[in-house]
């Protein structure tokens, strides 16, 4: 949601690396940014309003981005994504700093302004495939933020360490970074900064990107 210079940018990179991409703009001439070799859909209306949700086929979403200029607006839309339609990757951009930890409480992660860069919010959006945040100098060890899907809500990260093979660098919780302990539990709107092995990373990204075992709850 949202074809300003941010949005067009980041539908371009998404069409890019294969994806289907559906844009909304209130503004039609927005488009305009997209270039005339986007293939992807263009709708025009509100983008937390249930029809043009739907024109752009929010059901079939795999991943949903808030980036248009109104911070309530990207909180809103993101939050109809997630809770009327089930989309399971969401991410909001904000221009207010002061208000990511209300924002983190509604279990919707956020990119503040000034801290703006399109992998921030192609992480969040796709949990597989991105850059690592941290590589050891050897190359086979690295932190990277991996995407967790709200099933896991609940789960003390000793479990998922012991799932994954991994191990819990930290995590960002409302906004501030927290070492976690082992009774720490994983909460709505929680990032899980993980450290693991390279080329471990794809198959723990697809672990907890699919809800836990039974035996595992």
């Amino acid at each position: 949601m949202g074809c300003g210079r941010v949005g067009a940018s980041l539908a371009r990179a998404l069409e890019r690396s294969g994806h289907d991409v559906a844009i909304i703009d209130q503004d039609e001439s927005a488009f305009r940014r997209l270039g005339s070799e986007f293939g992807g859909r263009r709708v025009t209306g509100i983008g937390f309003d249930r029809e043009t949700l739907e024109a752009a086929d929010i059901k079939q979403a795999y991943a949903f981005a808030a980036v248009s200029s109104g911070d309530n607006s990207n909180v809103i839309a993101a939050r109809v994504a997630r809770e009327t339609y089930g989309v399971e990757h969401v991410v909001a951009r904000i221009y207010d700093p002061g208000r990511a930890e209300i924002y983190q409480r509604l279990g919707i992660p956020t990119v503040a302004t000034v801290k703006w860069a399109s992998d921030q919010i192609l992480r969040r959006m796709l949990p597989q495939g991105h850059v690592p945040e941290f590589t050891e100098p050897s190359g086979r060890i690295v932190i990277a933020e991996v995407p967790v899907a709200t099933s896991w809500v609940g789960q003390r990260l000793t479990r998922i360490e012991a799932v994954t093979g991994s191990r819990v660098a930290y995590l960002t919780r409302l906004g501030e970074g927290l070492l976690p302990d082992r009774d720490t539990v994983y909460q709505a709107g929680d990032l899980l900064h993980l450290t693991v092995l390279r080329d471990r990373l794809g198959a723990v990204e697809r672990i907890l990107d699919t809800p836990p075992a039974e035996d595992e709850s």
